[in-house]
């Protein structure tokens, strides 16, 4: 590479940092460049000067080019005998050498889509059993890979993707939904998972197993030697580190020693004089310091980064930094008052039970993101909340709550998606070539199934598609043939409407046919010039319920004579007048003739009135 093309890809790299906050200095450099090398010759590009303009012109690039420098490789109980050694050896010799109420806290740096995180969380939960790993683990993954930290969050895989683990895992930890499996929501609270940049943030602290398994080949000499401080900060004393197959520390013998030099598990070393529970030691010159270290503890306390207040044994608020003071809004003169009288007892969660199950207990009580809406601000603050018993020779004397922050991993989901893993290989190029092209041989393998499994589904689908349109072309002719039929019914049915209606205009100047309840049936359209009643009106009514100018109260008797006597009370009421009044509320005499409506079998089911009006005249009662 030429001094210029020197000089253009690290102009590339700033524009990384500063537009999407990826910084790759850190990074192997010959791989970065056999990765972005890759993205100019997919866009037919000369150099990098010229690939530089496209993503200031083209931002989407951006996430091109970030899949193609970050892989997330990763599968459940990768390297199966490493597992295997870590369950036989390390795991015993933890759980052995913490109290039996002591939290365990595990960090899996570099945990992609989660596979890892889980994989240790089925380990440890199979070792205490389901309860004991409810209320002792905490497992945080971290990753760059916004994407791939929401994959884990989530926590649903393929069955493809468990195939590595076992049957009878499977049916413990993993619940069948929708197209995958979920691993089990009431385990899930134990795992966290944010975005963590190792070259950069603050490692997760009192680790007593760290996993970073293939992470650390993917940074040059210098980064890496960081990247190990950070983790033996992060590791609790005799902590254990477990790393990939490609990886090894060959320069860190004062801080890690082998525990499987072949399965690469590392365990810190105890620093020299470590052990005592004197935190100081006060000889000779050294006195004056030990007169100011209670001075110095309570300014300490008052000045840390963590939201601290302390209870005494009776109730009472006995201390509260100052980050405490400036979040919950205390000040000097709560000191004294009863807990249970402050704000902070029952928000941002309701502590006093937990305090008096801590009380009772004598153990830690840890709750993990607690949400709290704080007045005023714009955004939830998220915080885990530590309950600890305070003891002084086996005796309590106090309640200690510590509020831990975490707000910036829940907020960072937003994020622009950051550089994940890249296979690499520890400390030689040769090494780092092997292991990218043994993860590229894996991913155009992935990649062919992938394909031929799309291929064989489009297939599928195609098949499907081609019998559903058979289908609904022999629907669309059977609807077709029924909506031929449907016509020539309506044509039928309109006919014989028209040819009833003609009759019974035929009948007289007004038929009306009632049912036995002697309600409207049929109410012709003389009727309704008579009545000024419309047919749509009537039709249901019972006829007595009509607002028309028959003398209903005497004819109602008679019609229901005529429906129970038969033909006797039809000849009484042959030729019947009766005085009406039509809808202008002129006089109407009537004549009404009635007959019985019967059916096929000479049933008679009501009756067929008809009304013929007379010329007025003098009333006639009959």
């Amino acid at each position: 590479m030429t001094t210029e093309e020197e000089r253009e890809f690290d102009d590339l790299l700033l524009l990384l940092k500063e537009t999407r906050g990826f910084d790759f200095t850190g990074y192997k450099r010959n791989t970065l460049i056999r990765r972005i090398v890759r993205r100019l010759e997919a866009l037919k590009l000369r150099d990098y000067g010229e690939y530089r303009d496209l993503l200031e012109l083209e931002p989407e690039e951006f996430t091109r080019l970030f899949d193609s420098l970050l892989i997330n490789v990763t599968s459940f109980f990768r390297d199966a005998a490493a597992w295997q050694r870590l369950r036989e050896t390390v795991i015993p010799a933890l759980l052995d050498q913490q109290p039996a109420n002591r939290p365990l806290r595990v960090w899996s740096a570099g945990c992609a889509t989660g596979e890892e995180p889980y994989t240790i969380a089925m380990v440890l939960a199979e070792e205490l059993g389901i309860d004991a790993f409810r209320d002792r683990v905490k497992i945080y993954g971290t990753d760059l890979d916004e994407k791939a930290l929401h994959a884990a969050r989530t926590g649903v895989y393929t069955e493809r993707s468990l195939a590595d683990v076992p049957i009878d895992l499977r049916e413990t930890y993993f619940e069948p939904v929708g197209d995958g499996f979920a691993f089990r929501r009431d385990l899930r609270r134990q795992l966290i998972f944010g975005r963590n940049d190792l070259t950069h943030d603050a490692p997760i602290s009192r680790v007593d197993l760290l996993l970073a398994r293939n992470t650390l080949m993917y940074f040059n000499t210098e980064m890496q030697l960081n990247i190990i401080r950070r983790f033996h900060f992060a590791l609790s004393d005799l902590g254990f580190l477990f790393l990939g197959k490609a990886e090894m520390l060959l320069n860190h013998s004062d801080r890690f020693e082998p525990v499987d030099l072949r399965m690469r598990v590392f365990r810190k070393i105890r620093p020299a004089g470590h052990g005592s529970r004197t935190p100081w030691t006060v000889t000779g010159a050294a006195a004056d310091l030990a007169s100011r270290l209670p001075a110095l503890a309570s300014v300490a306390l008052a000045s840390g980064p963590v939201a601290q207040i302390v209870i005494d044994v009776s109730g009472h608020l006995a201390l509260a930094n100052s980050k405490a003071e400036a979040l919950f809004g205390l000040n000097p003169r709560d000191v004294g008052r009863p807990f249970q009288d402050l704000e902070v007892s029952y928000r941002p969660i309701e502590l006093r039970s937990i305090i008096e199950q801590a009380r009772q207990d004598l153990r830690p009580v840890e709750l993990p993101e607690v949400i709290w809406h704080r007045a005023g601000a714009s955004d939830a603050g998220v915080f885990d909340v530590s309950v600890i018993p305070l003891l002084a020779s086996g005796n309590l004397v106090g309640i200690g709550i510590h509020f831990y922050e975490v707000t910036r991993y829940r907020k960072l989901r937003d994020e622009l998606e950051q550089a994940n893993r890249q296979l690499e290989q520890a400390y030689e190029e040769l090494q780092s070539l092997n292991e990218e092209l043994e993860t590229t041989n894996e991913e155009l393998q992935s990649t062919n199934e992938e394909l031929e499994t799309t291929n064989e589904e489009l297939q599928s689908t195609n098949e499907e598609l081609e019998t559903m349109n058979e289908e609904l072309q022999s629907t669309n002719d059977e609807l077709q043939h029924i909506n031929d039929a449907l016509t020539t019914r309506t044509i039928e049915l309109d006919d014989a409407n028209r040819f009833v209606s003609s009759v019974v205009r035929s009948l007289g100047d007004a038929v009306v046919v009632l049912n036995d309840d002697l309600r409207v049936i049929v109410w012709s359209s003389g009727a309704e010039e008579l009545w000024g009643v419309r047919g749509d009106e009537a039709v249901g009514e019972t006829l007595a319920a009509l607002d028309i100018g028959l003398p209903l109260d005497s004819l109602t008797p008679r019609l229901r004579a005529a429906l129970a006597n038969g033909s006797d009370s039809l000849e009484q009421m042959e030729g019947l007048v009766i005085d009406a009044v039509n809808r202008r509320g002129r006089p109407a005499p009537l004549t009404v003739h009635l007959s019985h409506l019967r059916t096929e079998h000479d049933t008679v089911i009501g009756l067929i009135m008809i009304m013929n009006v007379l010329d007025p005249g003098p009333p006639v009662d009959r």
